[in-house]
């Protein structure tokens, strides 16, 4: 009976997955947000309830409902277009210009030298307005001008500038573009996320069973919204990191530690996000895991900078700016304390705080937790108005089986949805507290004790 209610649990979320993705969006006008937060709420709580229902299935029907359920709802996100972010539609033209032979970082998108690759559906013909003159339709079509004043009506966000994204993401949108060339829209962007999801899967099934970890958990990943939404339905590169950083981290629990560093840069090179896993591994990768993830992360890179030299940085220093991160504006609760820029030096302090002791006290068996902990909690500090970042977190929250961890992507999904500061406080505060309170319920009676008693030994007598 418990099978066939989560299989039924599993269809409606498929149901209301492929609902969301082809009647709602962020693009519309007039859209509302009430039914937006509504719709993706429910979704997490029909994926709340099939994962407490599993927990009383064993067995191989475990890994045939987790394996169901993420090709399912997977599958089901595929059938719309990106409904919260454009940025494949950047991804996709940054393919299309590589498998040109043009580095799409010596180029904007608005640049008229490269008019002849542009595609319909990204970059579709302006349509003659009531008075005569050109006007951009369509929900995801931005206007611009092109370096040579003419309109540019486009589907990529800031045309203007070249693109941010590192060597290993820029190495899968060609890769993805050799195969299908520029006419395909976003589908072959969603079955890459797709397949990489299931790969995800696979392995956190394959690697959990080896080290005796619970597989059950591992539907804490396959069911979860977010995969569904932000790695599929808007096919954003972080999940290509994602599997990089799983492998690395299997790797380097089994002792491969050149292999796990290789695997690490490339993680890295995807997004730069991906280092926030490295500290958990230190104290057993030492100067190889360093040595490894420095080197591949540089000669993905050799080919760009022989094309674009100090180019390849791209928009990567704007965007920094652009978010908020120079001046401290996008903490949501430390901003609170320290207001301005000194908001930058706090964030530094505790974010540098948590990274030695998860050094310190890592498990190098195990080192999940502490990854868990470094990821969350940066996420926590930093407070990304970009939900898909937290797609970094959910591998740990399933190999550790620390479900009050997913209350991070929840109110990182909450401040995209609904951009209120107050309320994106309030969601990350009652995240830091859940968070808090169940991790001391976890370690048991006198854990507090325990914690402070070092400090004890520091005062005065």
């Amino acid at each position: 009976m418990r099978i066939t209610i989560i299989a039924v649990l599993l269809v409606l979320s498929a149901a209301v997955t492929a609902f969301s993705a082809t009647t709602l969006d962020l693009f519309q006008a007039d859209r509302d947000e009430v039914q937006l937060v509504l719709v993706t709420a429910a979704l997490w709580v029909v994926f709340g309830l099939a994962c407490w229902l599993l927990r009383s299935v064993s067995g191989k029907a475990v890994v045939a409902l987790i394996l169901a359920g993420s090709a399912l709802i997977g599958g089901a996100a595929m059938v719309g277009p990106p409904n919260t972010s454009t940025d494949s539609a950047r991804y996709a033209w940054d393919g299309i210009v590589q498998n040109a032979g043009i580095s799409p970082y010596s180029f904007t998108p608005a640049d008229a030298r490269l008019d002849s690759l542009r595609p319909d559906w990204l970059f579709p013909a302006p349509q003659t307005a009531a008075d005569g003159g050109e006007k951009c339709v369509g929900e995801r079509i931005a206007t611009a001008r092109t370096t040579d004043g003419d309109l540019l009506c486009s589907a990529l966000n800031r045309t203007a500038v070249p693109t941010i994204y590192p060597p290993a993401s820029e190495i899968f949108f060609a890769s993805v573009r050799f195969f299908t060339g520029p006419e395909p829209a976003y589908w072959p962007l969603q079955l890459a996320g797709l397949l990489l999801s299931l790969g995800t899967t696979v392995m956190l099934l394959v690697g959990m069973r080896r080290r005796g970890l619970d597989q059950r958990n591992v539907a804490l990943w396959a069911w979860c919204p977010l995969v569904a939404t932000e790695a599929i339905t808007n096919s954003h590169v972080d999940m290509l990191g994602v599997i990089f950083v799983v492998a690395a981290v299997f790797l380097m629990s089994s002792k491969k530690v050149w292999r796990g560093g290789i695997a690490l840069g490339i993680a890295i090179g995807t997004k730069l996000i991906p280092v926030l896993a490295a500290p958990a591994l230190l104290r057993r990768g030492g100067w190889r895991l360093v040595t490894a993830s420095v080197l591949s992360f540089a000669l993905l890179y050799v080919p760009y900078v022989l094309a674009t030299g100090i180019g390849v940085l791209g928009y990567l220093p704007g965007y920094l700016s652009e978010e908020g991160y120079q001046d401290g504006s996008r903490f949501a609760l430390v901003s609170l304390v320290a207001p301005g820029a000194s908001a930058v030096i706090v964030a530094g302090l505790i974010l540098a705080i948590v990274a030695v002791v998860v050094i310190l006290k890592t498990d190098q068996n195990q080192p999940w937790v502490g990854q868990l902990v470094m990821i969350g909690t940066t996420l926590l500090v930093l407070s990304p108005r970009y939900p898909w970042y937290a797609l970094l977190l959910l591998p740990f929250v399933a190999l550790s089986g620390r479900w009050e961890w997913l209350l991070v992507p929840m109110a990182l999904t909450l401040r995209l949805l609904v951009p209120s500061v107050p309320l994106t406080r309030a969601s990350i505060a009652v995240a830091v507290i859940v968070i808090v309170v169940i991790s001391l319920h976890r370690a048991g009676p006198g854990s507090v004790k325990r914690m402070l008693h070092p400090l004890r030994r520091l005062r005065p007598a």
